[in-house]
């Protein structure tokens, strides 16, 4: 059964984190800084950590804007994130089916 833990994405997927901010970007186009920390419940500094290891993997895009006087970012899933996602979650499938 080890081959199966071998298709995970052990390298930046398996953090709980990372998984929940993925698993918001899958289902959103765009998700601001502040609805990550709301709905995961991070601090500023955790969030951006774990989003600055996403951004190296090339797994999401930032965008910065002004809304209103205010800046604020917003995040998206890239190609090669959504990849990533669906490859990590075929192989998570595959290891409670016993593949």
């Amino acid at each position: 059964m080890k081959h199966l833990l071998d298709k995970l994405n052990d390298t930046k997927l398996d953090n709980r984190i990372r998984l929940g901010i993925m698993s918001m970007l899958m289902v959103n186009d765009w998700v601001d800084f502040g609805t990550f920390k709301e709905m995961l419940g991070l601090t500023d500094g955790n969030l951006a950590s774990h989003m600055k290891v996403l951004e190296g993997e090339g797994y999401v895009e930032l965008r910065k804007q002004f809304v209103g006087r205010k800046p604020q970012t917003s995040y998206t899933a890239t190609v090669a994130g959504r990849q990533a996602f669906n490859d990590h979650l075929a192989a998570l499938e595959a290891l409670l089916k016993g593949d």
